[in-house]
């Protein structure tokens, strides 16, 4: 759940091409049985200003992680899904097609999650803060954090074995405690409206990023980069942001644009991705 990891927010090669490449096999192997040859990896991640070297680079770590599975037909090598990254590319399917990030039927009740880990667990610690992030959870104080809906724990953190340095509670405020107050003290509004606007900036006009090659490569960067902005976003109650939002201008803009390039962007894939089944 979360391959992903790089905050912030960007155009472009701002993004890493593990981000880039994951959009890409989102877009074009979920759900299927094929391979795309690396080739094709580095043409498409090229049109993004991608090296050769840093897509080949992408592919090998990928592969040694358990992301993608190599194949061989004659000289050429295919990368195809794993189950890892099969289960992580449908978590991002989801986020991005199923789940607004403008959450407007909130009802009223937080999960908090406290914990304790020794000061030498240092990669458990990020392993945990990660899924956290992910899950819309932000730290209200030092060992203590909370996220604006009824969360699943064990789903979410019962294969990182920490159930003993864990405690997860669901409640409500009462007074004088306020709801504004755990959003504006536990969540950074800022960035995440800083990032919802660069995302505008970029992407809200007639007919957006004219410099790239095609809409298969404007379909990937539009699609990598909502992905990176909607991870980082933790679904807060509408009714306690502030006034003016970007979030719902930005998701309209979004699903807008991704409906008027798929066809053409399908259209371009069809003959220009070399693809096999990956036995």
């Amino acid at each position: 759940m979360n391959e992903i990891d790089e905050p912030g927010a960007g155009s472009g090669t701002a993004l890493r091409p593990q981000t880039l490449l994951l959009a890409f096999l989102g877009i074009h192997l979920r759900e299927t049985r094929l391979a795309v040859s690396a080739g094709s990896v580095i043409d498409v991640l090229g049109g993004l200003g991608v090296s050769e070297e840093a897509a080949r680079s992408t592919l090998a770590r990928m592969t040694q992680r358990g992301l993608l599975q190599r194949h061989r037909r004659g000289r050429r090598a295919y990368f195809g899904l794993t189950e890892r990254s099969e289960a992580v590319l449908e978590e991002g399917h989801r986020r991005m097609w199923q789940t607004s990030p403008v959450n407007r039927d909130w009802d009223g009740r937080w999960t908090l999650i406290g914990f304790s880990l020794p000061e030498s667990w240092h990669q458990k610690r990020h392993d945990l803060r990660s899924r956290l992030v992910w899950a819309g959870f932000g730290p209200l104080q030092n060992g203590l954090w909370i996220a604006p809906a009824v969360v699943d724990v064990p789903e979410l953190l019962g294969d990182l074995r920490l159930d003993e340095h864990i405690r997860a509670f669901v409640a409500e405020t009462v007074k004088p405690t306020e709801a504004a107050q755990f959003v504006k003290e536990a969540f950074d509004l800022d960035g995440l409206a800083a990032g919802y606007t660069a995302f505008l900036e970029t992407w809200d006009r007639r007919r957006p990023l004219p410099e790239l090659p095609d809409d298969l490569v404007r379909e990937l960067l539009l699609q990598a980069e909502w992905l990176r902005l909607i991870r980082n976003d933790p679904r807060l109650p509408i009714e306690h942001l502030p006034q003016g939002w970007p979030a719902p201008q930005a998701e309209e803009v979004f699903h807008d644009l991704a409906a008027s390039f798929r066809p053409s962007a399908a259209g371009v894939a069809t003959s220009a991705l070399d693809l096999i089944e990956a036995s």
